[in-house]
């Protein structure tokens, strides 16, 4: 599935909510689904620098593709990571590396996080859209 399939189901799984306490919900709900993180990957240098809460990311390339591993010590950041694995993980590092991942703002995400946790939602695309530029 490309990313431009990938954000669309993930834009039309959150316009069915109501209101954000639902979205947070679903968000939060995709960390809790999240498998667990290799511990090879849960080391100093994978920690996201500008996060409030503990960010690891941890990438490999297998058969082309760029894996995404990662988790957070905040269940709301876990959950915000796992948008990014569910919209990226599996693709090559070309596709991710040119993913319009501002379409995420589409859903308003940003507007009703708090500015920590916004920023970090920029940080985190960037530090995987720069994984795999290191990887294209």
């Amino acid at each position: 599935m490309s990313f431009n399939d990938r954000i669309e189901a993930l834009l039309d799984d959150m316009s069915i909510f109501e209101d954000w306490t639902e979205k947070y919900e679903f968000i939060i709900s995709l960390g809790r689904k999240l498998p667990p993180m290799p511990e090879v990957y849960r080391k100093p240098g994978n920690l996201i620098k500008g996060c409030q809460s503990r960010v690891w990311v941890g990438t490999e390339l297998t058969d082309g593709k760029m894996m995404i591993y990662a988790d957070s010590d905040s269940l709301i950041t876990k959950g915000l990571i796992a948008l990014f694995i569910r919209l990226l993980s599996g693709l090559t590092p070309q596709e991710i590396k040119s993913a319009e991942l501002k379409r995420l703002d589409e859903c308003g995400l940003k507007e009703h996080l708090a500015s920590t946790r916004a920023n970090a939602l920029s940080t985190m695309a960037n530090t995987i859209q720069k994984a795999a530029a290191a990887l294209a």
